[in-house]
């Protein structure tokens, strides 16, 4: 979920840890290290290096008596997750840079900060320029995780969306907001990472956002292979959005279109018609 809200003054933090590189005593499960190979659903060997160039990974908790900070604390390797989630985004969203086509944003550092707050999480730029990322995830949504043993895919679940936002284009800031968080959810759910209760809905439009745009999207990379998806978020890259050509170009056909297929096809498989 990503939030724009009014920049203040933000309090001095209470800690803040810049994670090793790897920690090889921690017994804490991370999340599956993928390649963009469709054709293997395998992990990546341990110890390969990304062909990506890496951001700076931080760690700012603003504070550690909050129960929400122990609860974090004790559910990731934070060092071994922020890493492969980073690593899984780029990825999912780009080709390698020996590839021609697609294009990763030159993020230089990302700060995780923990901080009481309502809501789930938001992903902002910094003051010093966009290539420096932040975010803001809630101490109380953490805390609050039921049930417990849902503590460390959530986390990390929350953390691949927020990373998106760190690595995805927005077509120079026309990209209808539903699209954006969709490319973020459908991520998510290719890291395994979806929670138990997200499901493909056929109701509402295509760019109601999140998982229901993340399985419409997942419907177009099934339908027209592999990449589909790295396709429209490049594309976002090279040109402001607008509906008619953005997809007719890019698939052969406006989205209504599309996504009534997808309608059908899904509401097929629950028994029904078509909603759309």
């Amino acid at each position: 979920m990503t939030v724009r809200p009014q920049v203040t003054q933000a309090p001095q933090p209470s800690a803040i840890f810049t994670p090793p590189s790897t920690d090889p005593n921690s017994s804490a499960v991370p999340i599956p290290d993928r390649t963009a190979d469709s054709t293997s659903s395998s992990t990546s060997k341990p110890g390969k290096e990304s062909p990506f160039a890496q951001p700076k990974l931080r760690l700012e908790i603003r504070d550690l008596d909050h129960p929400g900070a122990s609860k974090f604390l004790s559910a990731i390797n934070v060092s071994t997750v922020f890493s492969a989630a980073v690593k899984n985004v780029q990825r999912l969203l780009y080709r390698t840079p020996l590839e021609p086509h697609t294009t990763c944003p030159p993020t230089r550092s990302v700060t995780l900060i923990l901080r009481d707050m309502g809501g789930v999480a938001y992903t902002t730029g910094t003051e010093l320029d966009s290539d420096h990322k932040e975010i803001h995830f809630s101490l109380s949504y953490i805390n609050g995780i039921n049930p417990p043993s849902r503590l460390t895919a959530e986390i990390t679940g929350v953390l691949t969306h927020e990373l998106v936002h760190c690595y995805q284009w927005n077509a120079c800031g026309s990209c209808p907001g539903g699209l954006i968080e969709g490319i973020a959810d459908w991520v998510r759910l290719n890291c395994d990472l979806s929670p138990p209760h997200w499901k493909r809905e056929v109701d509402g439009d295509w760019d109601r956002g999140y998982q229901h745009t993340a399985y419409f999207l997942q419907y177009l990379e099934t339908r027209f292979g592999e990449g589909t998806v790295r396709r429209v978020n490049e594309k976002l890259r090279l040109h402001k959005y607008e509906a008619k050509p953005f997809w007719t170009e890019l698939l052969g056909r406006p989205v209504e279109q599309l996504y009534g297929d997808y309608c059908g096809t899904e509401g097929g498989k629950a028994g029904e018609s078509s909603c759309c």
